[in-house]
């Protein structure tokens, strides 16, 4: 499983939000997305998720284009957007069944429990949605998520919002998803991108500025302060 984008660019009207982006995924990483408010990482996002297409360049999710196979790669795709949508009105193992069903998964409430399990949400299950403090319900969002089992998985601020404790459990979390997977992770708190990344991709005014491995950057904010100033 791989993600590439190849020359990516996108355009609104005279106005370049993506230029020229090219890089490569592949799986077992956890791959760090930087840039500053406006640098094009929600656009890059959307295309790579096949929501908005391409002024030019491709994005290709295995070899494919997701605009031409828009089903059949969203199902191996999960997504945890930045503002969590989720029906607050419903119960946690409700509302994960309700998306069990669109993904026609079968064994549902088997799986519902492994990942309930699996994000640590047993103790809360019972409950409405709304009732979660703001460090559950972004469990109830990555369990949504990973609920049909993807092999890539785009996380947009998964941490934001939340108290040390809390950032520190759902860091663990997502640690745990690394194996056979791809993991795209955008967030402004770079301490969470030191802890957690093998990788940074850090964009500035549309254009990809760095592509190196984590370890090769000694102090994350000062190299973000310089290449984005």
């Amino acid at each position: 499983m791989f993600i590439e984008a190849k020359n990516l660019s996108k355009n609104y009207g005279k106005q370049s939000a993506v230029q020229d982006l090219n890089f490569r995924l592949e799986q077992g990483q956890i791959v760090g997305f930087l840039g500053p408010n406006g640098a094009g990482k929600s656009t890059t996002l959307k295309m790579l998720l096949g929501l908005i297409s391409p002024s030019t360049g491709s994005v290709l999710v295995d070899g494919k284009d997701p605009q031409e196979q828009e089903i059949s790669l969203k199902k191996r795709i999960g997504y945890l957007a930045e503002n969590n949508p989720l029906y607050p009105e419903m119960y946690v193992r409700e509302f994960l069944a309700f998306i069990g069903n669109i993904h026609e998964l079968s064994n549902l409430d088997k799986r519902i429990q492994e990942v309930i399990e699996w994000v640590g949400l047993e103790k809360e299950a019972h409950k409405k949605i709304q009732e979660l403090s703001k460090g559950y319900q972004q469990r109830v969002g990555i369990a949504l998520a990973i609920l049909h089992d993807p092999k890539v998985l785009i996380l947009d601020e998964p941490t934001s919002g939340l108290d040390p404790n809390q950032r520190d459990e759902i860091r663990h979390l997502i640690k745990s998803l690394q194996k056979d997977r791809i993991i795209l992770f955008s967030s402004h708190i770079l301490s969470e991108v030191e802890a957690i990344c093998d990788r940074v991709l850090l964009i500035h005014q549309g254009k990809l500025v760095c592509d190196r491995p984590m370890k090769e950057i000694k102090d994350l904010e000062k190299f973000f302060k310089e290449k984005t100033s």
